[in-house]
């Protein structure tokens, strides 16, 4: 059983607009409205390949209360904490004759340290006999940089696994606190390294080092370039077919959901890395975050090229 924190649910609204350009009118082709957040999404796709997952964060105002009737009506797990403020709507424009996406997301709900108490009270509730906690995508504002940090210290305490797949502050405050899984993609292992990483050797070198903070596994997301796992010693690289793109919205979801569920299914590292990116690729023919069958994740698994570094 796994739970995982968004703490900046939202509204998701995915358009599909042909040819799109700036100070115009557009109408879209087609349109999906979904539940969103990060951990929303991780656990939208564990219930696709047949495995349990509860999700937690803030939610407010109308826009949340819109969030929670989506997940309802999904079906999915949650138990989410009410705040005063607003949850926020999130906007992504998918033009497929040009091949570009463009996103506008709202900053989410101003975080009360009443509400952040509240929120750190049900995580110590929820984790409680789980495998995995999962804690995914930004913070709203007044979440404290050491929101992830304080708990992956309270799961190594009640003996919980933990996975991060942040960014900024709270991924590098989190790294710190020594997850047992850290999901960075390319950009946000940069920010953690204090440079750009251009290289794959530079790539693998910095996602070993994470090593010396007591991270376990360190996974490198690298959008069609693939991903590459390591435990600090041995690595491996996983790249994903050629694929009739679509959004690429929730893929490093996809991919962390069918990560861990590899593992809880006692599958090796590199079989683990090769089923995630398969998922990765899977859900980016899709629109809308997390909606990838698992028929097409095993399908597309088929045609990842799987390679171990030096």
């Amino acid at each position: 059983m796994i739970v995982t924190v968004t703490p900046n649910a939202a509204i998701d609204k995915t358009y599909t607009v042909e040819g799109f350009v700036l100070d115009r009118v557009h109408r879209p082709s087609a349109s999906r409205t979904v539940a969103g957040g990060k951990g929303i999404n991780v656990v939208r796709v564990l219930r696709t390949l047949g495995r349990s997952g509860t999700a937690t964060g803030f939610v407010g105002g109308s826009t949340g209360e819109s969030i929670l009737q989506l997940i309802e009506q999904e079906g999915l797990d949650h138990d989410f904490v009410r705040v005063k403020d607003e949850s926020r709507l999130c906007i992504a424009i998918v033009d497929p004759v040009n091949g570009t996406q463009t996103e506008i997301n709202e900053n989410g709900p101003q975080i009360s340290e009443d509400e952040m108490q509240r929120m750190l009270d049900k995580i110590s509730d929820l984790m409680s006999g789980r495998e995995y906690v999962v804690m995914c995508g930004s913070c709203p504002p007044g979440v404290p940089k050491s929101f992830y940090a304080d708990i992956i210290r309270m799961a190594h305490r009640a003996g919980v696994k933990t996975a991060l797949d942040s960014s900024n502050d709270y991924l590098r405050e989190g790294i710190k606190a020594a997850p047992y899984i850290v999901k960075p993609n390319l950009a946000e292992l940069s920010q953690v390294a204090g440079r750009e990483l251009l290289t794959l050797e530079e790539i693998v070198r910095a996602a070993r080092n994470l090593k010396q903070y007591g991270v376990e596994i360190t996974v490198v997301t690298m959008g069609r370039s693939g991903a590459i796992v390591t435990d600090g010693v041995n690595t491996w690289k996983a790249v994903p077919p050629e694929i009739e793109f679509a959004s690429a919205v929730g893929s490093g979801d996809a991919f962390m959901a069918a990560f861990l569920d590899a593992l809880l299914s006692s599958k090796s590292l590199p079989e683990a890395l090769v089923i995630g990116t398969a998922a990765g690729a899977a859900n980016a023919t899709t629109f809308g975050a997390g909606f990838c069958s698992k028929e097409c994740i095993m399908d597309t698994s088929q045609g990842v090229t799987l390679t171990q570094l030096t």
